[in-house]
């Protein structure tokens, strides 16, 4: 039993590592080199799904270290040569009503905190500020009809006009701008295809769906960019039409709404010219 006792040791320990090094290799607002866990969290919201993992992770490790202990004591004490005269029993009252109960609570377990987090997920708190997000091929519109009814288009930025310090494959020409520690609800629909809005860090991934408003929320609670993608298989650009939210002060989105409702509210933004499959560049 000493042998099942340091493996289970070894087991718990590498799990402790595994979670320690994924938080640790995570990255906010982008991916991360040898990122093995989820972005780090920049809104409510996603401190929750980081817990709600976190939580599953244990129990999945428990369950899965308690089933190879059976089996590896199952090997070891009940093979022909350790037990040659097998039992023939076929029926246990408590072993059956354990292997009943326990799977009915650890079931009960994970449901209560995930129904717990699909309602904050859906229940938008009042908002702060509205934007609608256009899901288009392959590119996304933006439209503030809280400050001023504007509108653009943000399309990506190919790999020779990237500057320093930008990201290949996630910079956009025209950002997604909310102010920090606001209510952001967010109304998504799709112009053509289906697509679908997601930013890691704030914990939000809904469809762009033609002739249907879909809705969630964030409350961003650090500055800076974030960055996410499409994540439908929405033709032959979907991975050529990232999302770029710039988180800033309350008094520098005013600056900038007030800004942008001067340059787009009178001008219908150009759609922009989508790049062909044989101008891509390789991923």
């Amino acid at each position: 039993m000493k042998v099942f006792s340091r493996l289970t040791a070894i087991a718990v320990t590498t799990g402790a590592l595994i979670a320690s090094a994924s938080a640790a290799f995570a990255g906010l607002g982008q991916p991360s080199p040898w990122e093995i866990g989820m972005q780090q969290s920049a809104s409510p919201v996603m401190d929750d799904i980081t817990s709600f993992n976190t939580f599953l992770f244990w129990i999945t490790t428990a369950i899965a270290l308690f089933v190879l202990i059976l089996l590896a004591i199952i090997i070891v004490r009940f093979n022909a040569r350790a037990h040659p005269v097998p039992s023939r029993t076929t029926h246990n009252t408590p072993l059956e009503i354990i292997w009943t109960i326990v799977p009915v609570v650890i079931l009960a377990a994970i449901a209560v905190p995930s129904f717990r987090l699909l309602f904050i997920e859906l229940e938008v708190p009042k908002p702060d500020i509205t934007v609608k997000v256009t899901g288009k091929q392959w590119f996304w519109s933006y439209a503030y009809p809280d400050n001023g009814n504007f509108q653009f288009d943000s399309t990506f930025v190919a790999d020779k006009d990237l500057k320093p310090g930008q990201p290949r494959l996630l910079t956009v020409d025209n950002e997604m701008v909310v102010p920090v520690n606001k209510v952001v609800h967010v109304l998504v629909t799709g112009a053509d295809v289906i697509h679908s809005f997601n930013v890691p860090s704030f914990g939000i991934r809904i469809d762009a769906v033609p002739g249907r408003l879909n809705d969630t929320w964030f409350k961003a609670t650090r500055e800076g960019i974030f960055y996410g993608q499409c994540t439908e298989l929405c033709g032959t650009n979907h991975s050529f039409m990232p999302i770029v939210v710039r988180v800033v002060s309350e008094a520098d989105f005013n600056a900038w709404a007030t800004k942008a409702k001067q340059e787009y509210a009178d001008t219908e933004p150009p759609q922009p010219t989508t790049v062909a499959a044989a101008d891509t560049p390789a991923q």
